[in-house]
């Protein structure tokens, strides 16, 4: 088993301590989500554990062993830190033929994980015409080109179209399934929610969860109840002598939080309020996100006051 395993790494640049006493393990045969604000120490973490960057206390060890003593690296771990990092001079078939030569991969891989990121029909194109969606698959395709047992990825869909997100979320969720170790950082609660099975958490350098996705939106999250009628008025009436709020939630729905359907649908059966729709809505992964998270966001936006309104 190649796990990822994190242990009271400290790392601190002048009189910033980006992370401080982190310890997790990141497990195989799972998705796991990385989040965190800007300026949690995800990035760190990442650096650190790819012997990028040197820890100012504790370790990353990857397969119980640090990743620079890896002698062909491509073969254990998978990355893709930044889009741009491929020469633009280069052609997409030649930068990964490279990156083969260097760790012993057979040429004939290169083809196949070129074809595996639709990249193949432009093998030949130098590096500098192609798109930020075409150099996020080019990186996604130099990380495969060793089978690593080991994926870690960040922000992996930034620049993909809508086919490209979903040619990458099966991509990830089959390597989990494969028994392998699937570590990806996004700020995409949509997408996270859609692929991770696991998630971990930082906020100001520190570990704030580490747990499945479903115990974190249990532990997080609100659940509410959606539904539909044609006498809101009378549905406020009957949630308000229960101690419950309507919200509205768009073409003509209404949203109860800390309700479950079952118990809207008996308050509201009991009131004779006629009902169109009544369905359970699932806790969004962005919502228990921002909860934990609000106390650890250190360039959070302020709205807009009154007065600035008035300038309009």
């Amino acid at each position: 088993m190649t796990t990822i395993d994190v242990r009271d790494l400290r790392k601190d640049y002048r009189r910033h301590r980006a992370v401080d006493g982190l310890t997790c393990t990141v497990r195989p045969g799972l998705v796991t989500g990385f989040l965190g604000p800007n300026g949690a120490g995800k990035s760190t973490t990442l650096r650190i554990a790819l012997g990028l960057d040197r820890p100012t206390a504790g370790r990353v060890t990857i397969g119980g062993a640090r990743y620079r003593a890896a002698p062909r690296p491509l073969r254990l771990v998978g990355a893709l830190l930044d889009a741009g990092a491929a020469h633009g001079a280069r052609t997409a078939r030649d930068h990964l033929r490279c990156l083969a030569l260097s760790n012993g991969i057979p040429d004939r891989r290169v083809a196949e994980v070129l074809a595996e990121a639709g990249l193949a029909q432009v093998a030949r194109r130098r590096v500098g015409t192609f798109s930020l969606g075409m150099r996020q698959r080019l990186g996604v395709a130099a990380a495969l080109l060793g089978d690593p047992p080991v994926l870690i990825l960040d922000e992996p869909t930034n620049g993909l179209d809508p086919e490209g997100i979903i040619w990458l979320r099966e991509l990830l969720r089959g390597l989990a399934a494969e028994g392998r170790t699937v570590l990806v950082s996004s700020h995409l609660m949509g997408e996270t929610a859609r692929i991770a099975d696991h998630l971990i958490v930082l906020g100001r350098g520190r570990l704030l969860a580490d747990t499945p996705m479903a115990a974190f939106l249990r532990a997080h999250g609100t659940p509410r109840a959606r539904l539909r009628t044609t006498e809101p008025e009378r549905l406020h009436s009957a949630l308000s002598a229960a101690g419950l709020c309507g919200l509205p939630d768009g073409e003509g729905r209404w949203s109860v939080p800390g309700a479950s359907a079952a118990r809207v649908g008996h308050l509201v059966a009991a009131a004779g309020v006629p009902l169109l729709e009544l369905a359970d809505a699932g806790v969004s992964l962005e919502e228990a996100y921002l909860k934990l998270t609000a106390d650890a966001t250190p360039y959070a936006a302020t709205g807009r006051t009154s007065e600035q309104g008035s300038r309009r």
